[in-house]
């Protein structure tokens, strides 16, 4: 799958409703650590767009879904030189009937004779193709047959993430870091799944806490126990309607206080710089957030620093401070460099 270049380039093969985590934590993470990514879909162009499809579990035989984002192109399908790329990335979901992803490795002749595995609902087709199945011990579960790295749910992300960029012949250094997000209802969910599944992915110990909510409780993500701050090497504050509750909690305000008195790494995106006003600790500091929330950071004394294009982010000392999720890949690759955090290829 690697060649011998430096810099590392993915093909990411699109369609509309793919799953919607299952394209944008690969796509962001893997931009993140340096790798360049193409995403395509047959008859589109660079510019065009793709809709994703949210899925979850639900008590049912099958599973939940409904309309997720607008995933931009960047890339056109019919300019593709193969040659030029270093690895496939293929997301999940139903798809239309003309693209269905799990199964194009299958419809390729490509899983002959390999081991994989996949959603469970694939595998007569996979079988039928000649593929060793490996059954899912749960829905996290990723199987890796020489350059071949395949999964069952985007519940499996990191360890997935984790083999296809070894897999690429990158190298992860420095990441025996613990990362704590501290997260409420309704915040935004790229903000808190990316950046916790990309951490995962690079070997990061990352814990998701929450006010008056206990290890198992779920709010976005699953949800632990408040710990001491001194265990954790650095705090992620996701964005959306979370951050305007929690900055009135004075155990939300006494924890970020810590992180940023003992010069550890904090990295706040979007809504989120409304808990570091209500804390006080933007004083004399130059940083950015959604345009919205630009009073609360003016007024808390800090230097405000327009995010032009939205996916701006910048690193002031130990703090990192994005606008949206669009700039996450920045967002997560200024706080690996706070961190000491390397992915070498």
């Amino acid at each position: 799958m690697a060649n011998s270049r430096a810099q590392r380039t993915v093909l990411m093969l699109c369609g509309d409703y793919m799953e919607d985590y299952e394209a944008m934590v690969p796509f962001q993470a893997l931009l993140a650590y340096g790798v360049s990514v193409d995403p395509v879909y047959p008859g589109k162009k660079a510019g065009d767009i793709c809709r994703t499809a949210i899925q979850q579990a639900s008590p049912h035989q099958t599973y939940s879904e409904w309309r997720g984002h607008n995933f931009t192109l960047n890339a056109t399908f019919d300019a593709i030189e193969v040659s030029k790329y270093d690895g496939l990335v293929i997301p999940g979901g139903p798809n239309c009937p003309y693209l269905p992803r799990p199964l194009i490795l299958a419809a390729a002749g490509s899983v002959k004779g390999r081991k994989c595995t996949g959603y469970p609902s694939v595998k007569s087709v996979l079988v039928a193709a000649g593929a060793h199945w490996v059954e899912p011990e749960t829905l996290a579960s990723c199987t890796l047959d020489g350059n071949l790295v395949t999964g069952a749910t985007y519940e499996g992300h990191p360890e997935y993430i984790q083999f296809f960029v070894k897999a690429l012949g990158g190298t992860i250094k420095g990441s025996d870091k613990r990362i704590l997000f501290l997260c409420g209802d309704y915040m935004e969910d790229y903000e808190v799944m990316v950046p916790f599944q990309s951490l995962q992915a690079l070997g990061c110990h990352v814990d998701a806490i929450c006010p008056k909510k206990a290890a198992g409780d779920k709010c976005i993500t699953a949800v632990h126990d408040f710990e001491d701050a001194s265990s954790y090497d650095a705090l992620v504050i996701p964005g959306g309607r979370a951050p305007e509750y929690l900055a009135l909690d004075e155990s939300v305000i006494k924890l970020v206080k810590e992180f940023m008195e003992a010069r550890k790494p904090v990295a706040s995106i979007c809504h989120g710089q409304q808990i570091l006003s209500a804390a006080g600790v933007l004083k004399g500091r130059k940083c950015t957030a959604y345009p919205a929330v630009k009073l609360n950071v003016v007024l808390a004394g800090a230097t405000w620093l327009e995010p032009d294009p939205i996916d701006r982010c910048f690193t002031d000392g130990n703090l990192v401070t994005g606008a949206a999720w669009p700039g996450h890949p920045e967002f997560i690759s200024q706080l690996m460099a706070l961190l000491g955090i390397q992915v070498l290829f």
